[in-house]
């Protein structure tokens, strides 16, 4: 945790939406749901390349498990250390296997017309910075509860995390980290991802 006199960076992701923050290493992020069962698609890009990205794919072969877990590593597609998962104030309830959510995903479920996502959230943010990407890595879905079934099949149970629950990781490169508050709000038997209430807002700190 921050010490008191350690400067503390805080905002507000709202809900559906995206947003940046530029990292140091050595620095800690903290992302937190304070109303609960909200997932948060997590990026981070090395902040001097951001043709380098964490990846989630490359992470859990390292890691021998498909949820990311406390003092895990977390490396990039070059397999290069980016962060340290230090602090798990969520009982585990994380995922590494849902892409992000798109216009076609939406679409796929039913949806007409444009809906936010966590692609174009991830687009936008990045742009914001000056920063443009030209495509969506795997994110980390910290707060989205799924299963992986004997039969290979995969299931997303109803969300349990309890409002306030967080996650803490530490830079270890310098990183443009951006979080997004997955804007998922269609009723799909199975696959509920947030809370019944739709979307809500997220917190995040840099220290």
């Amino acid at each position: 945790m921050a010490k008191s006199d350690t400067k503390i960076d805080r905002s507000v992701v709202p809900a559906s939406e995206g947003r940046a923050y530029r990292v140091q290493k050595g620095s800690r992020i903290r992302v937190e749901t304070p109303h609960g069962a909200q997932a948060a698609d997590f990026f981070a890009f090395n902040a001097e390349n951001v043709g380098e990205w964490l990846s989630a794919n490359h992470t859990w072969v390292t890691t021998f498990n498909v949820k990311p877990r406390e003092g895990d590593t977390l490396i990039s597609q070059f397999r290069r250390p980016m962060l340290t998962f230090t602090d798990d104030g969520a009982s585990g309830v994380h995922d590494m296997m849902i892409a992000a959510c798109d216009q076609f995903r939406y679409e796929f479920f039913g949806h007409e017309g444009h809906h936010p996502s966590c692609a174009e959230n991830l687009h936008l943010a990045m742009r914001r910075i000056g920063q443009p990407i030209n495509s969506v890595p795997q994110p980390i879905n910290f707060f989205t509860n799924t299963r992986i079934e004997e039969d290979g099949s995969f299931v997303s149970p109803p969300n349990p995390v309890s409002p306030g629950s967080y996650v803490e990781l530490e830079a270890l490169m310098d990183l443009i980290c951006v979080v997004s508050s997955c804007p998922f709000d269609l009723v799909v038997d199975g696959w509920p991802i947030n809370a019944e209430g739709g979307p809500s807002a997220l917190l995040v700190s840099v220290s």
